[in-house]
C-alpha cells in the first residue's frame, strides 16, 4: 500500500519514511499542504500521514480539502500540546492522530489499525443492513434509503461494530477496543469526536435515531 507523508521538516520525513518501507509499505512525501493535495490527487495514496503545523496551507486545511473530495484516511502529526488542534482534526474527519514526539512502530501500527478498518478486514465483511441502512464494508460503501453517504473508515468500523449486534449496548471501553484494539491510548474524546460525526451524517441522510446512547451504559442501534 501506498502512504503519503507529509511534513516540513526533512529529517521527521526520513524517520517515517524509514520505518514504513521497512513495514512493507510505499511511500511519497510532500513538504507542504499544496504539494500534499497534488499529490493526493496524482498518486491515489492508500492513507495520509499529515503534520498540523505546515507552513502556508496547515494540514487542518489539507484535511478539509481532502474530505470535500474523498474518504481517504488521515492520520495527523501533532504537537503534544495541542489538544485544540487534535479535536479539531478529528471533527473535520481525520481517522487518527499521533502525538510529536512518537515511535515509529506506534505509527506503523495506528496506521496498520487504519487500513484495516478502511478495508473492512480484509474485505470479508458481508454486508450489513438495520432498517433503512445498509454497510458493504467490502465496497467500502454505506447507503440511507438508499442514498449513498460518504463515511471515514473510522465511521464506518463504528457503524460496523454496532450493527454487528443492533440488540447489544456496547460500554465506551468495549467500543474503543473493538475500534483501535484492547490497551490502545484513545480517549473519549477521540471516540466523541468520531461518533458525533457519523451522527451528523446518518441524521442528514435521514436517519437521525440510528445511534442511541444510555446514559451510564454505552452505545447501540437505535431507530433506523
Amino acid at each position: 500500500m501506498k502512504i503519503l507523508v507529509v511534513d516540513d521538516d526533512p529529517r521527521l520525513r526520513e524517520v517515517v519514511t524509514i520505518a514504513l518501507h521497512r513495514a512493507g509499505f510505499t511511500t511519497i512525501t510532500a513538504a507542504d499542504g499544496q504539494a500534499a493535495l497534488t499529490h493526493a490527487a496524482r498518486e491515489a495514496p492508500d492513507l495520509v500521514v499529515l503534520d498540523i503545523g505546515l507552513p502556508e496551507m496547515d494540514g487542518l486545511e489539507v484535511c478539509r480539502r481532502l474530505r470535500q473530495k474523498s474518504d481517504l484516511p488521515i492520520l495527523f502529526l501533532t504537537a503534544r500540546d495541542d489538544e485544540i488542534d487534535r479535536i479539531l482534526g478529528l471533527e473535520l474527519g481525520a481517522d487518527d492522530y499521533v502525538t510529536k514526539p512518537f515511535s515509529p512502530r506506534e505509527l506503523v501500527a495506528r496506521i496498520r489499525a487504519i487500513l484495516k478498518r478502511s478495508t473492512g478486514a480484509a474485505g470479508a465483511d458481508r454486508p450489513l443492513c438495520h432498517g433503512a441502512i445498509t454497510l458493504d464494508r467490502g465496497r467500502h460503501a454505506c447507503l440511507v434509503q438508499g442514498a449513498p453517504v460518504d463515511l471515514t473508515a473510522t465511521e464506518m468500523a463504528i457503524l460496523a461494530t454496532l450493527m454487528r449486534a443492533p440488540e447489544r449496548v456496547f460500554p465506551r471501553p468495549a467500543l474503543t477496543d473493538a475500534i483501535w484494539g484492547a490497551g490502545s491510548p484513545v480517549s473519549d474524546r477521540t471516540l466523541d469526536s468520531h461518533l458525533r460525526n457519523l451522527r451528523r451524517k446518518l441524521a442528514e441522510a435521514g436517519a437521525p435515531e440510528a445511534i442511541r446512547s444510555l446514559h451510564g451504559v454505552g452505545l447501540g442501534m437505535g431507530t433506523a
